[in-house]
């Protein structure tokens, strides 16, 4: 299911405008149980079509994309901190009415969805996190140009590169060589596919600064200490919750895993050998099992 596969319609909620993204020619509300994915730090609803594709018989899936991030514009009150995006995210559950819902998040989008079932269990069915941006000390060497978006000035170096440095195949590669385990596996379509999308950014006079903001953000979270800690707000998390590591990952260490199942009070844990950043993508058959049990057993 590519993204031209999907229905896109826009939702106003406190401080943005967000583009919510479902399957072509599904109808809500069918007797599935809602679902609700976000996407992590310069990605988007795309990245999720995938798994959506997969649990498409078990979960009535819609995603969201970020403000500032895919098609939604940045936020009309410039509030790019994990708390503006979790505040979006529960202003489309709120007014979409479509909560409690399996909740599904990559990378920031992990760290929003942490956050959000922390704060509003009434919210969340149940919690499936992919490579969680949850705060790691010290980062591995691979994670530290991502950190480094988030210094002040980047924004003015970013415009000053030459044009031939900002090559849209090339920065494509570099970005796929990130976050997946194994991109010589990509097909010839999704490759193309990824380029266009990273053009079509590169044309948005917003892209860049959200993506920097965003990255301040996190780097922000990473550092809030008593209830606003992340790793104390796991602790609160009452929903059952998947934790998805790769084992390739460069961006979150494999070391996260053991305390983030510490951490959660109902966790199970799904290692991905060949996966890197992204294993719904990589390995959307395997992270869909495993989902499908965490349903059948939060159902029983």
């Amino acid at each position: 299911m590519s993204s031209a596969e999907q229905q896109v319609r826009t939702v106003e909620v406190p401080g943005a405008v967000l583009a919510v993204h479902r399957p072509a020619g599904e109808a809500p509300a069918d007797g599935r149980e809602p679902g609700l994915f976000v996407h992590g730090l310069g990605g988007s609803a795309a990245n999720w079509t995938a798994l959506m594709d997969r649990l498409s018989g078990q979960v009535d899936g819609e995603a969201v994309d970020l403000p500032g991030f895919g098609h939604s514009d940045p936020p009309t009150d410039g509030n790019l901190s994990l708390s503006g995006h979790v505040r979006a995210v529960i202003g489309y559950l709120e007014a979409s009415g479509r909560g409690p819902v399996h909740l599904f998040g990559n990378s920031l989008g992990g760290a929003v969805a942490v956050r959000l079932a922390a704060l509003r269990p009434d919210l969340v069915r149940s919690l499936t996190l992919v490579s969680p941006a949850l705060p790691e000390l010290p980062p591995q060497r691979s994670a530290w140009p991502t950190g480094l978006l988030a210094l002040p000035g980047l924004p003015a170096l970013l415009r000053r590169l030459p044009a031939g440095r900002r090559d849209a195949e090339a920065a494509t590669e570099d970005l796929l060589r990130l976050v997946y385990g194994d991109p010589a596996g990509l097909s010839p379509a999704a490759r193309a596919e990824a380029v266009a999308e990273y053009r079509r950014r590169l044309e948005l006079p917003h892209a860049v600064p959200a993506l920097i903001g965003s990255a301040r953000g996190i780097v922000s979270a990473y550092t809030e200490r008593g209830d606003q800690a992340l790793w104390r707000q796991a602790e609160q998390v009452a929903a059952p919750v998947l934790l998805v590591y790769g084992l390739r990952d460069k961006l979150v260490a494999y070391r996260s895993a053991r305390r983030a199942c510490a951490a959660f009070a109902d966790a199970r844990l799904l290692v991905l050998p060949e996966s890197g950043h992204v294993a719904m993508m990589e390995h959307p058959d395997a992270v869909a099992r495993a989902v499908r049990e965490l349903i059948a057993a939060t159902a029983r």
